[in-house]
Formats: C-alpha cells, sequence, structure tokens
C-alpha cells in the first residue's frame, strides 16, 4: 500500500462518517499522509482527525476513534490485525506521537494491507503496513521498473508555459513539463503562453554545462528550491559522501553492483518479505537478553528493521513526491527525494547484507533484500531520469 493509497483508503473512511450523520461536512479533498515524526510508530501517520475535530465540535481523539471504525468496515477478509490507543498524554503536535502507557483494544480485522491503526497523543492516527503489503510494494516497483510512480493524476489537465531564455528558467521549466507528463497532463512550452516559471536565475556570464558537466549542471540548478541561488560550485564535481549528486549516484551503482555479483553467485531476487534479520555470528558474544519493548508489548524496533522500515517508506513515498513535484512545478522535492531513498538505501546495505558473505548459504532473506535494492534502483534510476541526469551503472 502506497501513501496515495493508504490516503485515499482513510478519505473514504471519512466520507462514510460523513454519510452516516457521524461527522459533519465537508469532505477534505485530500488526506495528508507522512512519515512518523521521531518518537513515533507504525509506518504512516495522518493529523486528520485533528482537522476535523474542530468543524465537528469534538475531541480529536474522539473524532480519530470514529474514522478508525469507518477504516475497520471496509475490512472484508484481511487477517486480524491489532488496533490501540495511546494514553492521550503527549503534548507533541507531530503526526506520530509516541505512546506512553500501555495500549489496550481488541484487533478487529481492517482494511486490506494495513497490520496496525493507532491513536495516540492528541488524535493522531498511526499505521503500520502488514509485511505481504511490503512485499507487494517491492513487486510493484520492479513491474513498472523506471515509471514506478508515473501515473495519470493530472490526467485531462493541459498546461503550457512560456520559454526562457535564462539558463535555469528554462531547465526548470522542461523539468517540469516532464515531470507533469509523468502524472497523465498534457505539458509543452508555446511561446505566447502565459505561466512563465522564475526560479532566482543562475549568476550571469557565467554557463554551469559548460564548466561543470550537463549532469553536474543540472543538478546544481535543479536541486536548490526556486527561491533558493543555486549550486554552481566546483564541490558539485567531488567524489565523496559530502556531495549529494555523488551521493543519489553512487547509491544507484551500488544497487546495480549488488545484481552483478548477485547474478554470479546464482542467486534471483524474490520481493517475499524478509524473514528476520541476520543471526549473530558465532564468533560473537551473545546478546544479552531484551530488558523491554513497546508498551503493546512488541518487541523494539531492530536497526535491521529500521534500516528496511525507512527505505521501504521512501520508496512508498515515491509517487506522491512526484505528483506533488509536478502540481507545485517544483523539482526541487524530487531531488530532495532522491537524496533521502539514497540515504535509506546506503543505510540497509549496511545494516542489512543483502549477499552472503564468507561460506554463508544464500537464504530467503539475502534474496528478499536483493529485490528490494533492485527497487530501490528503479526509483533512483527514474527520478534521475526525470531530471535529465545519468544514473551510471560503474561508479
Amino acid at each position: 500500500m502506497t501513501p496515495a493509497e493508504l490516503s485515499r483508503t482513510v478519505r473514504r473512511a471519512v466520507c462514510r462518517a460523513v454519510e452516516d450523520d457521524a461527522l459533519p461536512g465537508p469532505v477534505p479533498e485530500r488526506v495528508t499522509i507522512e512519515r512518523p515524526r521521531p518518537g513515533g510508530r507504525g509506518d504512516y501517520a495522518s493529523n486528520i482527525a485533528l482537522q476535523l475535530a474542530g468543524p465537528a465540535g469534538r475531541p480529536p481523539r474522539e473524532v480519530a476513534e470514529i474514522v478508525r471504525a469507518n477504516i475497520l468496515l471496509s475490512a472484508t477478509t484481511s487477517p486480524a490485525t491489532s488496533v490501540t490507543t495511546s494514553p492521550a498524554t503527549s503534548e507533541s503536535g507531530s503526526a506520530a506521537a509516541s505512546s506512553t502507557g500501555p495500549s489496550t483494544g481488541a484487533a478487529p480485522r481492517t482494511s486490506p494491507g494495513i497490520d496496525r491503526i493507532e491513536i495516540t497523543g492528541p488524535g493522531f492516527l498511526n499505521f503500520t503496513l502488514a509485511r505481504d503489503t511490503r512485499a507487494e510494494l517491492v513487486r510493484t516497483i520492479l513491474r513498472a521498473g523506471p515509471r514506478y510512480g508515473h501515473g495519470d493524476a493530472l490526467a485531462g489537465t493541459a498546461v503550457t508555459f512560456a520559454p526562457s531564455d535564462e539558463p535555469r528558467a528554462a531547465l526548470w521549466t522542461g523539468t517540469v513539463v516532464e515531470l507533469l507528463r509523468s502524472q497523465g497532463a498534457a505539458a509543452e512550452i508555446v511561446p505566447g503562453a502565459g505561466e512563465r516559471l522564475r526560479p532566482l536565475p543562475a549568476p550571469a556570464g557565467d554557463d554551469p554545462f559548460a564548466r561543470l558537466g550537463p549532469d553536474a549542471a543540472r543538478w546544481g540548478l535543479l536541486r536548490p528550491a526556486a527561491h533558493d541561488r543555486p549550486y554552481t560550485g566546483a564541490e558539485l564535481l567531488v567524489q565523496r559522501e559530502s556531495n549529494p549528486l555523488f551521493r543519489v549516484r553512487y547509491a544507484y551503482a551500488r544497487t546495480r553492483a549488488l545484481a552483478r555479483n548477485a547474478a554470479e553467485l546464482g542467486i534471483t531476487p524474490d520481493p517475499a518479505p524478509d524473514p528476520a534479520p541476520d543471526p549473530a555470528p558465532a564468533s560473537d558474544p551473545a546478546p544479552a537478553p531484551a530488558r523491554g519493548g513497546n508498551s503493546d508489548g512488541t518487541p523494539e524496533a531492530t536497526g535491521h528493521d529500521s534500516a528496511t522500515a525507512l527505505l521501504l517508506t521512501a520508496l512508498g513515498d515515491h509517487p506522491a513526491v512526484l505528483e506533488a513535484a509536478a502540481r507545485l512545478r517544483a523539482p526541487d522535492r524530487l531531488a530532495r527525494h532522491l537524496e533521502h531513498t539514497a540515504d535509506a538505501f546506503l543505510r540497509f546495505q549496511e545494516t542489512c547484507r543483502p549477499l552472503p558473505l564468507g561460506d554463508e548459504k544464500p537464504s530467503a532473506a539475502h534474496r528478499s533484500r536483493l529485490a528490494l535494492a533492485d527497487a530501490a534502483g528503479a526509483v533512483l534510476a527514474g527520478g534521475l531520469s526525470l531530471l535529465g541526469i545519468d544514473a551510471p551503472a560503474y561508479l
């Protein structure tokens, strides 16, 4: 389940509550889904109950209970799901305030793809996706390849932009056209058109394409927001982790290297859920017994779980990022998302070991992680392509 699908699920629940007079209208056009903030729980979170509480004249947690109940009504044949409510003791305004005490509640069925729904803090809805849904996300990405995230959200929309002679504005406009087309819009650059994009221009008299090369120049002009000065320094050419462009391209190259090495070892990627973290090597001392866990009795997330979840979340966010970048005429949003995805992948590959080491035999865990690495590569390649930047298989 992608953030866009989860947003539609929550919005349908709100529509149902309004139709049943459990909540007053109007129904928001869109429901915002975001990653949990630090201290939060689950894969995604929404503050929709806080938005609806004022018009409804009811406490946000009560509204959250209504929305959650209507999500549960959509259940048909999905597995039993844990649904909990955390005490309303959080002062946080984030969309994923953490639980501060024992959780309570039954475990009714919920919408397919959602494993857990929690109400935390003053009324935030927190969602944990089912493990098979995470595997399906990887399958979806691998089927679509670099076109993952392209869709028809803007189908039927026609947009024309006026051309520009200023280098950054010309590049910005052309990139926005590609983003709009990726979402189904009919977009083109037409002399005399009414809409003109005006990002802060590049320094006069400087030709970053000749000085830096096409890839670094495009990144330097597109990565900063339209109101920020473009990057035109030589640091864009530095082959180090301090250079975001290098990290993004290096992360993609690493996904290709893993695929080549896996093929040499005869390991076929499989999107099935990663069954478990790697066991500690026999030479390592036995780990100390766990001294706790989450307030609902589930164990705390391991570094393996955290790294995998971070990467899956970044990949799942990609369609929404593309749509937002197109709607807002903001290719910088895509560039920042590629940085985040690359960082998540690099952390994942260091933490989760996609390939066996030494005499270790290939396992289902390795096949699952290799599929996730392939999915990350598809997202990075597709995003760089929309920015007009090469994705190198070797770096």
